[in-house]
């Protein structure tokens, strides 16, 4: 990517044909940041979960994150222990408050899950903090439904 892009005062357009593999190994696209247009409070690309495809347990200090899924399913898990639980479908937005901690995956076996993301942080990668303490809680399938 190119790190010497500086707001300019220029309109662009961005064709996602730059791939690269995030922290939380999941392939995204890149579209708006600091790195590619000079962006100094958002950054969106898009992503795409694999089959099965989990990301890491991760969050992204003092940076708000929304999600909107274009293709396929997401589970969630997200808290400080990954406590909670929430699934998003094709059409359906995700909000993820700042510093929260949280780990994605595809509900699917078979197809990708494909999603755009924004957030508050125009370098992307640069706000998130991986939480290998959480790895234990990745999750393939719906956690079971608390007793009453």
């Amino acid at each position: 990517m190119d790190h010497s892009a500086q707001p300019d005062g220029h309109c662009r357009v961005i064709r996602s044909a730059v791939m690269y593999e995030g922290k939380q190994h999941l392939q995204f696209f890149a579209g708006i940041a600091a790195e590619t247009v000079g962006a100094r409070n958002i950054c969106m690309h898009l992503q795409t979960i694999p089959p099965a495809g989990s990301g890491r347990a991760h969050k992204h200090d003092h940076h708000e994150t929304a999600i909107y899924v274009i293709k396929g399913a997401v589970g969630a898990r997200y808290g400080e222990d990954l406590e909670h639980y929430l699934e998003a479908r094709q059409g359906e937005f995700i909000y993820i408050p700042a510093s929260t901690p949280h780990m994605p995956v595809n509900l699917s076996d078979s197809e990708p899950a494909e999603v755009v993301l924004a957030r508050t942080d125009p370098r992307e990668q640069e706000s998130t903090v991986l939480l290998p303490d959480l790895e234990h809680q990745r999750l393939v399938q719906a956690p079971p439904a608390p007793a009453d």
